[in-house]
């Protein structure tokens, strides 16, 4: 906490008075007070007498804060507090605020009944409030003597219509001062043709501060940097945002991350704008004209490539690439991530790290490749602060340990809850010795099944359902990922399967085993569609060897199943479902030394492929529903549609 008292409040001010002056043109109309306090070089007025604040004390019946107290005593009031305050109170014109603008009653218009108490008393805040603004562009300040800490400082705070933002805290008078000089800093640091270059001791110290947070965060020091960057930032300085966002991106933030004064820059830009655009279009629902907003000064030729980047962002087309080892680096960390192996790209991404090569004295850190599809989903808090660890550029500093891998091997991983609760069933295939891209060959109907681009499965799923036009309540084509199951397997796995039905099923493991082994599992022990069950099948060169299936609390066999898999020791006890599925997946997972790559399931962009059914054709007698979709041209005011909108049962 600061000492409030000890604070030396006259050099601070006089600073701040002189840079003020420094700041205007000579030349400009401006009115007298203003015009004296330029040539003063002094902002405030003569102190306050310990008997003149003892009388404003008198006044409200309150002693006053000791910041505001100690302020008092060098400069009774003060002009250009910020950019919006053009007069603050002295010891005549503090005065209780009460509700005078009526907005305690605009506020308590906006509370529900569910309203907390900091609610209600920020509503509260215009009857209780002393007010400090003498004159401004309606802006309020307001000290509240209920927010009072240990040291009898009040909380001020400011709010302004225009600002659209709740009513802004600030600890104290003293931070509050010094909010207002960042203000100050911040409004000047790009000043208009007509106005002198704003440069001053401040002002240089910032930006030698800002260059020395860039090789700190190119050692890999980039807690300091980030610190030393943003302090910078809030003055306006105006490499400091830039710099810091690419630090803030890969610790996962996109809030108001725009890159500020780089992405416009043609030689940054083919790093920053991916991830700015990517940012966009992950906001379906956002207009994208105001893509523009955070591109001011960007030249035609850059403009129209950020449309062009959109475009390939959202067809998951867009390709990072970058020069030198890293690149080549970025080119198999892709290959690695398309087939789910997440861990070996990161780990590939990592280890170039050292040798990439910057675009320019302000790039601090590979950032293109978070709008890559493949390579994006790599990306998570823990790696973020690895990579910014990691010295890199030709610098040294202190080597960083590696992260925790996110894939836990084995199949276990799939018992545990994932977010929102969804994955109560799923089923997959393992074939050995078979690349991934191989088993639409295997699994497909037909030989002309093709993969898909790599995308998420939500993104799979709804790109099948818009374009299927006929839905059978006896077919079950199962939209599968696939990738490389650890050494020497390659799944296909389907998250959301239909129904499991016994009595219609015909596992694929004996086809998908041609010249090899396959095997084939579906899980339901936490389903929420009727009883918990599982299924087990393993085949060699096109012939099943075994296979059990649980249900109804029964279990039915054949073949001679591993002592390993003995569906009577792992159904024995089905009291905790989801500790009988974990048992189940490790010993499945023991007997074929395979695994499933969870963060590239779950997180990642896979390659995806529709199976022929699993389900055997209905026998005589066996009724089932089609739905067939027609596109036809609406039907005219009046008519009817034809029975071809219809179910059909048969």
């Amino acid at each position: 906490m600061t000492d409030t008292t000890a604070f030396d409040w006259r050099s601070f001010l006089l600073r701040w008075s002189g840079e003020w002056a420094d700041s205007l043109p000579a030349d400009e109309a401006r009115g007298e007070d203003d015009e004296a306090a330029r040539q003063a070089r002094w902002l405030g007025f003569q102190p306050a007498s310990e008997e003149r604040i003892s009388a404003v004390e008198e006044r409200l019946g309150r002693r006053m804060p000791p910041s505001y107290r100690e302020f008092l005593k060098v400069s009774d009031g003060w002009r250009h507090a910020g950019g919006f305050v053009w007069l603050l109170a002295g010891t005549e014109s503090a005065r209780w605020h009460d509700n005078e603008s009526g907005l305690a009653d605009l506020f308590e218009e906006y509370l529900d009944q569910d309203a907390g108490p900091a609610e209600r008393r920020e509503a509260d805040l215009w009857r209780r409030g002393l007010q400090l603004d003498v004159e401004s562009d309606i802006t309020h300040v307001l000290m509240d003597p209920e927010d009072m800490d240990e040291d009898g400082e009040w909380a001020v705070y400011t709010w302004a219509s225009w600002r659209a933002s709740p009513p802004e805290r600030h600890e104290n008078f003293l931070e509050f001062m010094r909010d207002m000089y960042r203000e100050f800093h911040s409004l000047r640091a790009s000043p208009s043709d007509n106005e002198p270059v704003f440069e001053n001791d401040t002002t240089r110290k910032l930006d030698d501060q800002a260059e020395e947070a860039r090789l700190e965060a190119l050692r890999g020091n980039w807690e300091e940097a980030l610190r030393a960057l943003d302090e910078a930032k809030e003055y306006g300085r105006p490499r400091a945002g830039g710099l810091g966002d690419q630090i803030r991106r890969l610790l996962g933030q996109t809030y108001m991350v725009y890159f500020d004064g780089l992405v416009t820059d043609p030689r940054y830009a083919p790093e920053l704008l991916p991830p700015l655009v990517a940012e966009h279009a992950a906001h379906p629902y956002r207009d994208d004209s105001t893509l523009t907003f955070h591109l001011r000064g960007a030249d035609d030729d850059l403009v129209s490539l950020a449309y062009e980047t959109l475009d390939q962002v959202r067809s998951g087309t867009y390709r990072y690439t970058a020069a030198g080892p890293f690149g080549k680096a970025a080119e198999r960390a892709r290959e690695l991530a398309r087939w789910g192996d997440t861990d070996e790209a990161w780990r590939t991404l990592r280890e170039a790290l050292p040798l990439w090569e910057p675009l320019g004295p302000d790039h601090l850190t590979p950032i293109g490749w978070l709008a890559d599809p493949l390579l994006g989903p790599l990306l998570t808090p823990e790696r973020g602060r690895e990579l910014l660890s990691t010295p890199r550029s030709g610098h040294a500093g202190e080597a960083t340990s590696p992260t925790v891998e996110l894939d836990p091997g084995g199949l276990a991983w799939l018992a545990e809850p994932d977010p929102g609760n969804n994955r109560t069933s799923y089923r997959f295939v393992l074939v050995e010795g078979v690349e991934p891209e191989d088993l639409p060959g295997r699994l497909g109907d037909g030989d002309d099944t093709l993969l898909n681009e790599p995308m998420t499965y939500w993104e799979a799923r709804q790109r099948v359902l818009h374009r299927k036009q006929e839905f059978s309540s006896y077919d079950d084509r199962a939209l599968m990922a696939v990738g490389r199951a650890g050494s020497g397997w390659s799944f296909a796995l389907d998250g959301d399967p239909a129904p499991f039905s016994p009595q219609r099923f015909v596992s694929p493991a004996a086809s998908a085993s041609a010249g090899t082994r396959a095997v084939v599992v579906w899980s339901g022990l936490r389903t929420w569609h009727g009883e918990p069950f599982f299924h087990l099948s393993a085949a060699r060169d096109g012939v099943e060897q075994y296979a059990f299936t649980y249900t109804d609390g029964e279990v039915r066999q054949s073949g001679e199943i591993p002592a390993t898999l003995n569906p009577s020791r792992l159904f024995s006890d089905l009291d905790d479902s989801a500790e009988a599925e974990r048992s189940v997946l490790e010993a499945v997972g023991a007997e074929f030394g395979a695994q499933l790559p969870r963060h590239a399931i779950v997180n990642g962009r896979l390659h995806t492929f529709t199976t022929r059914s699993w389900t055997r054709p209905p026998g005589d007698g066996e009724t089932y529903a089609v739905i067939r979709l027609h596109q036809s041209a609406p039907h005219p005011a009046g008519s009817q549609p034809t029975g071809e909108d219809q179910p059909e049962t048969r």
